[in-house]
């Protein structure tokens, strides 16, 4: 293709900048907006900025927004719905697809409309009655909550009592210290099994034929303990539409092409041998999930996503084994301390040992003066990948990467993938679910 116009948007927190940077890298004029003033700098030496993303809509080729929320409210959905009406080419949702992130009831109406086996779940407005509700119906719940307040991810919680009762005293603990921001919360019944999302990419007709598979790592600490993070790392492989997608997104892709939505959409999902049970939609790009995706998509990351836009069919071209993302952090990450971060990781320096950056991919990071640096507030500079023939082979290239670099005091978990390998690969594919073989 020629080299197309590509104008980022992040509505609030700075997400895409890897994804604008490799646009960049491939040679197409980029601009990247960030509305958040303290992410503005995230990015820096590595993008183009523009400081007014509405000024700059009619020079644009293609727009992509990275995320559901304008601030503190739902609303890229809109905005991408007016300008798809206004004639341009844009990667983002609907309202209706917001939504489906922002409610948790609605996402679980719209899967049953649709023939989609779902867990119970309940929805409520008052702790007192999801309270009462585990009581009469006793048994391992997970808590989510709704709207704003889930992006506050260690809120989330996966009860371990058969009769709820640690359920409960975490809903009492969640009253008082969150009731005046948590407006509403599901309780979706615990089901055990294999945890993999289902990630399809849609034109605003139809689903490409290559589907994403990943397996995300949302606790701080090796073994899958401590505080629920954004992600502390994710695996994947590509495939074909195999049942896992047939009895999930497969069902939704008349509904996504009524709505017109465009770009990455994905279904988390428990899987065990009596069934595929959807937990949750991410209407938008995952992270770190797109940096591991764009370093798997082996064509041009531009063209595929223009073609997106445009209601194209890409041609696009995957590694054919697995991968893994690393995310690096640094103090006070999953938390915020504004102190803690000032003393021992604002500005702070990411040293590369070597020459080489393959595999090194920009979260909240900028380029000084050829010195990279952490940006913003978060401490998460960079996520590290890996790819092999198998996912073994995956984890010895991330984290060999890893060890070329040094920056004081970060912190990642050194066993993203091994999940795989420890047997629910095994699992999954005795179940019958899945495509690529090896381990």
């Amino acid at each position: 293709m020629n080299d197309a116009r590509f104008l980022f948007v992040s509505a609030d927190a700075a997400l895409i900048t890897d994804l604008a940077w490799q646009v960049h890298r491939e040679g197409h004029d980029v601009r990247y907006y960030i509305e958040a003033e303290s992410d503005r700098e995230i990015g820096d030496g590595f993008v183009p900025k523009t400081d007014d993303w509405r000024r700059d809509v009619e020079w644009a080729d293609v727009i992509v927004f990275d995320d559901v929320w304008v601030g503190s409210e739902v609303g890229t959905g809109a905005l991408a719905e007016e300008l798809r009406e206004r004639g341009k080419a844009v990667v983002g949702g609907t309202p209706n697809t917001d939504r489906l992130e922002e409610d948790r009831g609605y996402a679980m109406d719209v899967l049953e409309a649709h023939g989609v086996n779902t867990i119970d779940h309940h929805v409520f407005r008052d702790f007192e009655e999801g309270i009462r509700h585990v009581r009469e119906n006793p048994a391992a719940y997970v808590i989510k909550p709704l709207g704003e307040v889930q992006n506050v991810k260690r809120l989330l919680y996966v009860g371990n009592e058969d009769d709820g009762s640690d359920v409960v005293d975490v809903l009492r603990a969640y009253k008082k210290a969150w009731g005046h921001r948590m407006k509403g919360f599901q309780l979706q019944r615990k089901v055990e099994g294999v945890e993999i999302a289902i990630c399809g990419f849609f034109n605003g007709n139809e689903f490409i034929d290559q589907v994403n598979f990943n397996f995300e790592h949302k606790k701080l600490f090796p073994g899958n303990i401590g505080p629920s993070t954004g992600e502390m790392g994710t695996s994947m492989f590509w495939g074909g539409p195999n049942e896992l997608f047939e009895e999930t997104l497969g069902k939704l892709e008349g509904w996504l092409a009524e709505e017109g939505y465009v770009g990455s959409i994905d279904i988390n999902c428990i899987v065990n041998e009596t069934g595929i049970y959807p937990l949750e939609f991410t209407p938008r790009f995952g992270y770190p999930t797109i940096a591991l995706q764009e370093e798997s998509i082996e064509s041009g990351t531009g063209q595929f996503f223009s073609d997106l836009a445009r209601g194209d069919d890409p041609d696009v071209t995957v590694h054919g084994g697995y991968q893994i993302a690393v995310r690096i952090v640094l103090p006070p990450f999953p938390f915020n301390d504004e102190k803690t971060y000032d003393e021992n990781s604002r500005n702070a320096a990411v040293v590369f040992e070597t020459d080489r950056r393959e595999g090194i991919h920009l979260e909240d990071a900028k380029n000084v003066d050829g010195q990279w640096r952490a940006a913003g507030d978060s401490g998460m500079p960079i996520v590290v990948t890996g790819k092999g023939e198998t996912m073994q082979a995956a984890r010895e290239q991330a984290y060999g990467r890893i060890d070329d670099i040094v920056m004081p005091n970060m912190y990642y978990r050194d066993d993203i993938g091994e999940r795989w390998t420890d047997g629910d690969g095994d699992r999954l594919l005795s179940w019958g679910y899945l495509g690529p073989t090896g381990a």
